[in-house]
């Protein structure tokens, strides 16, 4: 059994979290007269770089650069690190697994289960993460957009987690259905929405079942495992 994992809002509160961020990084901004960058934020404009390839393979300081530099145009790389710095340690102080994400990779485990991580971003802001939540363990391989070249808009990653690690009995779980559910779809295997976090009011297309925690897909996957056995 192959089961092929989502990270953030999937394992973790990123959405939860970069909230909580941005609330608490609005003095620092207003500081250094970033009035605009607030407002960016605030009303919403960064969802225009949800479909953009080259924004899911970007660090989270060149993210941060990409939004200072929509905004204000050219900006100095000194002035992007100090802002970025301070926004990621913010960051790290409200990011959490969710309740259930250790149960879960337990449970996955107990069921024989290799267990995979594709996510978006760099290769040091992902496996920052996952250091910080210590998950590693629970880990059997990782593949990291920034990595690959190629975000989870494609179906790249998954095809290569398959192909490092083949098995014909593949479940995906994770929070979006554009990238997680359609890439599990294009490998065939059983889809699992996981509803929370920023994409939770989204409507699925790709989704074999959807669940409201990562309790119910484990459920969902030893179902499916007995049926199979």
């Amino acid at each position: 059994m192959l089961v092929l994992l989502d990270l953030d809002d999937t394992l973790c509160n990123t959405w939860g979290a970069g909230k909580r961020t941005i609330l608490a990084s609005i003095p620092t901004f207003l500081r250094k007269g970033k009035v605009r960058a607030v407002l960016y934020v605030l009303t919403g404009r960064f969802r225009e770089l949800e479909g953009s390839e080259g924004a899911h393979l970007l660090d989270f300081e060149e993210l941060v650069g990409l939004i200072l530099r929509r905004v204000y145009g050219e900006i100095a790389d000194e002035e992007v690190k100090e802002v970025s710095g301070k926004v990621e340690e913010l960051f790290f102080r409200h990011l959490r697994l969710y309740p259930d994400a250790i149960p879960f990779l337990r449970g996955l485990k107990g069921l024989g289960a290799r267990v995979v991580l594709i996510t978006d971003s760099s290769t040091r802001w992902q496996r920052k993460k996952i250091e910080f939540l210590g998950i590693g363990d629970y880990l059997d391989g990782v593949v990291i957009s920034g990595e690959t070249g190629h975000s989870k808009l494609e179906d790249y990653n998954f095809r290569l987690a398959l192909k490092k690690f083949p098995d014909d009995e593949v479940y995906v779980v994770g929070d979006r259905d554009e990238t997680d559910m359609r890439g599990g779809k294009s490998i065939g295997a059983t889809t699992i929405l996981v509803k929370r976090g920023y994409y939770r009011s989204r409507k699925s297309s790709f989704a074999d079942y959807v669940v409201g925690n990562l309790l119910e897909a484990l459920e969902m996957i030893r179902h499916e495992h007995e049926k199979r056995a």
